[in-house]
């Protein structure tokens, strides 16, 4: 079986040695070298000859990190790799998924067609804004699950009265979901936007009295939907309001948004660096990348990775 080496790109560093050691194989060497105009120039300090090569990067901004990406993934094929795998906790771009509106661009779907033309085998990520993203790929996608690891800390907390929310109409499927593990019921906070990352106006559907709230989304970027949200839940009677978020972007104000919010905490995962916050938790994805990485280089099903 060909020998596995993970690497890294320079965004990442940070969650890919975890997942190095989780895995237990450290890092491979590799070097990202500038000129001085900015052009980028990634190169192996190591032979990949016949390897099974992953390639750790997030594709959060700038749009460097995603090029980064691909020129790491032509450098390894150039080098006679078995195969290159992308693990990329978090795919950016991933909300232009569709054409919502005359003479927009589907940014999902023409990052896919660059990933296809890099030469990359497969791609692993979490928790894809659509999951008909992974439709946009002509090579297998693992599309992991942020659940298996919230729902386990959301069970250690033992609220007796919860109930799941989620912020928007879109993230109704996400937070049933949520609301199953738990045999529990869930409301829809029902948003109107005037322009992106503003929110408009919102209205609660469903009974929250007396109850522990859990919001869930997939991202956050300026923190102004779940704010909001959990406002009016507390405003409706809620004796208390968590969120659960995969990927915490947070743009603008959004520390300054959570940190003045109702929120009693935000739990998110370590898919993009995270600065420190007294309302922030923050929970690690790299034990999941870890074992996915293994079932895949030992060709197993990664399905007993999802929580049921």
């Amino acid at each position: 079986m060909a020998q596995v080496k993970l690497f890294s790109g320079s965004s990442s560093r940070y969650l890919a040695e975890k997942i190095a050691q989780a895995f237990g194989n450290p890092l491979g060497n590799s070097i990202l070298q500038r000129f001085s105009d900015g052009e980028m120039a990634p190169y192996y300090e190591e032979s990949v000859r016949g390897c099974d090569v992953f390639i750790i990067q997030s594709t959060f901004p700038p749009a460097d990190n995603f090029l980064e990406l691909l020129l790491m993934v032509d450098a390894a094929k150039r080098a006679s790799a078995k195969s290159v795998t992308l693990v990329v906790p978090y795919f950016g771009y991933a909300r232009q998924d569709r054409k919502d509106k005359p003479r927009v661009a589907i940014g999902a779907k023409l990052l896919a067609n660059m990933v296809d033309a890099s030469g990359a085998s497969r791609l692993m990520t979490c928790d894809l804004h659509a999951d008909q993203i992974q439709g946009f790929f002509d090579i297998p996608v693992d599309h992991l699950d942020g659940a298996s690891i919230f729902v386990p800390y959301l069970r250690s907390l033992n609220l007796t009265n919860i109930i799941f929310a989620s912020p928007d109409v879109g993230g109704m499927k996400r937070t049933r979901r949520y609301a199953s593990f738990f045999a529990a019921d869930m409301v829809v906070c029902d948003k109107r936007r005037e322009r992106a990352n503003e929110v408009a106006a919102m209205q609660l559907i469903g009974d929250v009295t007396g109850k522990d709230v859990i919001l869930v989304d997939d991202l956050i970027d300026t923190g102004g939907t779940i704010t909001k949200a959990a406002q009016l839940l507390m405003d409706e009677g809620a004796k208390s309001v968590r969120a659960v978020c995969t990927h915490p972007i947070l743009s603008g104000k959004a520390y300054e948004n959570i940190e003045k919010s109702v929120l009693d905490e935000l739990v998110v995962t370590d898919t993009i660096p995270v600065k420190e916050s007294a309302k922030i938790k923050v929970l690690s994805v790299a034990n999941l990348f870890a074992k996915a990485i293994r079932k895949i280089h030992d060709h197993e099903s990664i399905s007993s990775l999802f929580i049921r």
